[in-house]
């Protein structure tokens, strides 16, 4: 009888003893969710990624870098569409209620079908300036959770130079001037994308199959740069 009790107990303190590891185990998972950084990513096509997949999408590679880098980073919530301007990204981003969190890294990226399109540059100022402001409230008012991406340069791409005939680089320029002058003015870091787009015009690995848009390496080349930037934002 005794020895039958003694088992007993040792089973009673075994069972008390995985119940507690099972416990600390969950509440580890549940904390490691918790800690992982909300990421909301606003734009248009060079957001959402057209002309490659899912996973090559360029919020998704920094997402992965930062995970690998020993940041936890959830997977973002993109509010781009093929085509938006600016003007169609803030009514985007108030039909998908945006405004009901705090976001801890949202990135910025937004004005070449403004440009394309022949839209008015000043409205663009205006716009841009809007939507800025905006990020930095999601990010909980903290404008170092915030990072603009310069405009590309789409004139330089097999597209581009097919049917464009104005001189895309100079006002590709001129939107870049009015974005990187609000972002400086806000106090944002400003992520100049631009002269690795024009690479493509030499290096056909950078241009997706569209003949367009960005190929996964190029977005790869923006995240080496941009993830560094959040690192180090991060005490990384």
């Amino acid at each position: 009888m005794q020895k039958k009790s003694a088992q007993r107990r040792f089973l009673s303190t075994i069972g008390a003893y995985l119940l507690l590891i099972h416990g600390l185990l969950a509440q580890n998972v549940t904390m490691a969710k918790k800690d992982s950084l909300s990421y909301l990513a606003l734009g248009d096509s060079y957001t959402i990624g057209s002309g490659v997949s899912a996973k090559e999408r360029f919020p998704r590679q920094l997402a992965e870098q930062l995970r690998e880098k020993g940041l936890p980073c959830k997977n973002p919530k993109l509010v781009a569409r093929l085509g938006w301007s600016s003007d169609q990204l803030i009514k985007a981003m108030q039909a998908e209620q945006v405004d009901t969190g705090k976001w801890d890294l949202v990135t910025l990226l937004i004005g070449v079908n403004n440009e394309y399109r022949g839209l008015d540059i000043e409205v663009y100022r205006q716009e841009f300036a809007f939507l800025l402001d905006w990020a930095i409230k999601l990010a909980g008012g903290r404008k170092d959770r915030v990072w603009v991406l310069s405009i590309p340069d789409y004139g330089v791409t097999p597209f581009g130079q097919r049917i464009v005939t104005r001189n895309v680089p100079a006002r590709i320029d001129q939107f870049n001037d009015i974005n990187r002058k609000i972002t400086f003015s806000k106090g944002v870091a400003y992520h100049n994308i631009t002269p690795i787009s024009r690479e493509g015009k030499d290096d056909k690995d950078l241009i997706a199959k569209d003949d367009l848009h960005p190929s996964g390496l190029m977005y790869k080349r923006w995240v080496e740069g941009l993830k560094e930037l959040i690192l180090k934002a991060y005490g990384r």
